[in-house]
């Protein structure tokens, strides 16, 4: 055990007098997790279709094309 001395009469040490040891049970709460929010739970192997990532592209570039003509060059 390695001991350094902050000040008279003070000692820290780098190890704990009594640290646990052993397996320590995690438990594990799906609420807090931190996609929780916008998660499906979807069947095994299910994916989703591409035509939702076409779309999403198309809806965001026709907004960006529309909020740049918005503004005079």
């Amino acid at each position: 055990m390695t001991t350094f001395t902050s000040a008279p009469g003070r000692t820290m040490s780098m190890t704990a007098n009594n640290p646990p040891t052993g397996q320590v049970a995690v438990t594990i709460d799906p609420a807090r997790r931190p996609d929780v929010l916008l998660r499906r739970r979807h069947p095994e192997g299910h994916q989703m279709s591409a035509w939702w990532m076409i779309g999403a592209f198309v809806a965001v570039s026709v907004a960006v094309v529309g909020l740049v003509n918005m503004f005079p060059a």
